[in-house]
């Protein structure tokens, strides 16, 4: 667990980021700082846990409870397309889609796609 900087990956994660084409792998671990050094500015986040989660990616906030698990992963068969996934119960994706609805692509109301 870490509050803003990543440590090293538990085995299964750092398996998972290898499994994935380069270019995928490369966005996706982008990703994964961003999120731990955007973690480590909030208040009241807490330390992060880097799991699997239905074999994606997952980062929680265990200690604190707050906000929402993230997840990463690839929409295949797309060769660049990494994914930012949240819970569908969330209005995290709707809140994207109304602030940057020509930066992105969506999926349904449970991915903020990105073009590696």
């Amino acid at each position: 667990m870490s509050k803003g900087r990543p440590l090293p990956m538990p085995a299964d994660v750092a398996a998972a980021f290898d499994a994935f084409p380069p270019v995928i792998g490369r966005g996706l671990r982008g990703l994964r700082g961003l999120i731990f050094k955007t973690a480590g500015r909030l208040d009241g986040v807490g330390p992060l846990t880097e799991t699997l989660k239905w074999g994606e990616l997952a980062y929680l906030t265990e200690a604190s409870g707050s906000g929402t698990t993230i997840r990463l992963g690839w929409l295949r068969p797309s060769e660049s397309y990494c994914a930012v996934l949240f819970n569908c119960k969330t209005t995290l994706v709707e809140t994207f889609r109304e602030r940057f609805p020509d930066e992105f692509a969506y999926q349904k109301n449970r991915a903020v796609l990105l073009d590696m």
